[in-house]
């Protein structure tokens, strides 16, 4: 694919003056090991960011950290000009932020409804779930007449599906996806995350995503942030790292 069809494929750059996450000087880690070094990054509305790096680079850390799932240590998180300091997951889904863990994770126990359900725990109102359900469907037709059946039978693809319908329930403004490509066949890598440039699409939901199919999610993405050590050593269009020799000098 020659880098005009790639352009061609891929949305025009958004205006990033006025970004939806803007993270600046972040520093986190677990108990007192450091992981992350000082953060920055921005995601405008609407806008597909990948982050790539090397295993143990921190790249799945910071997204547990933009989701309150282990505590900032330093720097801040902005949300829509919101400070985040102390966030907590069920905070940020009525922020409108969701995120989809590596290992397409679903409850294996539970029907694909019962899952969906769970992904729209916090809304109350059954016409409503049921119209956001029947959202997700048309995003997702292959998951309607599995409704019944136990997410722990789909298919590596589909339970891929279900994870990612289950973060749709709530129509997230910023939806924080790792490694969606995990454990699948290479066949259906690039179908995976064509459905995320899709769902960015149709539902102006900004992406930032972490993945190691680094060829793959540089098709999708504007916008590219490569972690080093806990560190931003790169940031610039995805169609920069598409030349083998600067991927090679950021990225090796």
């Amino acid at each position: 694919m020659s880098l005009s069809d790639r352009k061609s494929l891929r949305p025009t750059l958004p205006d990033v003056t006025h970004p939806l996450l803007k993270v600046e000087s972040l520093v986190s880690g677990y108990g007192k090991k450091q992981v992350l070094s000082g953060v920055t990054l921005e995601v405008a509305p609407g806008e597909l960011v990948s982050l790539i790096g090397h295993n143990g680079a921190g790249k799945s850390t910071l997204l547990k950290c933009l989701f309150g799932l282990i505590p900032i240590w330093k720097g801040t998180v902005v949300l829509d000009g919101k400070s985040l300091q102390c966030p907590h997951p069920r905070e940020l889904l009525r922020a409108g932020v969701a995120y989809v863990p590596q290992g397409n994770r679903v409850f294996t126990d539970l029907t694909v409804r019962e899952n969906l359900e769970m992904g729209g725990v916090i809304i109350t109102n059954k016409v409503r779930l049921d119209e956001r359900l029947e959202r997700v469907f048309t995003l997702f037709p292959a998951l309607k007449p599995r409704l019944r059946q136990r997410a722990g039978t789909l298919s590596g693809g589909e339970k891929q599906m279900l994870a990612l319908a289950n973060a749709l329930i709530l129509r997230p403004r910023l939806l924080l996806l790792d490694e969606p490509s995990l454990g699948l066949a290479p066949p259906l890598v690039s179908q995976a995350l064509g459905r995320v440039q899709q769902i960015s699409r149709e539902s102006g939901a900004s992406v930032l995503i972490v993945e190691q199919k680094v060829r793959e999610v540089l098709k999708i993405t504007q916008r590219v942030y490569v972690l080093r050590n806990g560190r931003v050593s790169f940031s610039g269009s995805a169609d920069c790292l598409y030349d083998e020799a600067k991927l090679r000098e950021v990225y090796l």
